[in-house]
């Protein structure tokens, strides 16, 4: 029975949601047991001369050994990631799709010149900055120590990296990728005289968009973002 509801509320996240934080829970289970993070890792020589392109897709998958830093990033990975699919891409998993694949040549074109060698984190931030973004009247509570709106929220992650010890490049690289999507998607085309720079191409959206939407489908609010006690959030005035 307790099989049966976990496998039902896995299928229930959405799709890309659902193959992105798998992918990236099982990466990790490999790296205990059959392969090495040396086999993943981003590495822009061994890409281009040696000639292995797996390289360029690991590297965004592997978020280091279990524990509470694998954890952090899995439960944020996973709930911004979902809300943003169940919110403001809802109907538009092509879009999502292009998201994922704009970001991450972004990250990958900036990786060149910085040394990153996994940007997973980094991909997670920038999807936290473009909910963050559109969603700015949600209040957030992070650890039941501070209440901010939740723009400020990838800037809350960046401080508390720093409190860990950890570089913060990963968590500006993650805003300055969110930035631009944030700025090319939602405010330069509805400047005067902005156009629409990024363009799902059709291809994305004959293999993932349907045309008919289930009307009982019950999408995970983006005004509640799970009953996590870091980084939860409620709409002002609610």
């Amino acid at each position: 029975m307790a099989y049966q509801s976990l496998r039902l509320e896995y299928l229930q996240i959405p799709p890309v949601s659902r193959a992105y934080t798998t992918a990236c829970v099982l990466t990790t289970a490999a790296v205990l047991e059959l392969i090495t993070p040396f086999q993943l890792y981003f590495n822009p020589e061994l890409i281009f001369k040696h000639f292995q392109i797996w390289r360029l897709i690991t590297n965004f998958l592997f978020f280091g050994p279990v524990g509470f830093n694998f954890l952090f990033n899995m439960i944020f990975l996973y709930r911004y990631c979902r809300m943003l699919e169940e919110g403001s891409f809802r109907g538009r998993t092509a879009d999502f799709v292009f998201m994922f694949l704009f970001g991450g040549f972004l990250m990958t074109l900036f990786g060149l010149f910085v040394s990153l060698v996994f940007l997973g984190q980094a991909f997670t931030i920038m999807l936290v900055y473009v909910w963050s973004r559109r969603n700015p009247y949600v209040r957030m509570n992070f650890f039941g120590l501070l209440n901010f709106q939740a723009p400020f929220l990838p800037w809350v992650l960046m401080g508390f990296s720093l409190l860990l010890g950890n570089s913060i490049i990963v968590d500006l690289l993650g805003i300055a990728v969110g930035h631009i999507y944030f700025f090319l998607e939602d405010v330069f085309p509805n400047q005067p005289g902005g156009i629409r720079i990024l363009k799902t191409p059709s291809i994305l959206k004959a293999i993932f968009d349907t045309p008919d939407e289930d009307p009982n489908y019950n999408p995970l609010p983006e005004e509640r973002p799970g009953g996590f006690a870091w980084g939860e959030g409620q709409r002002l005035g609610g």
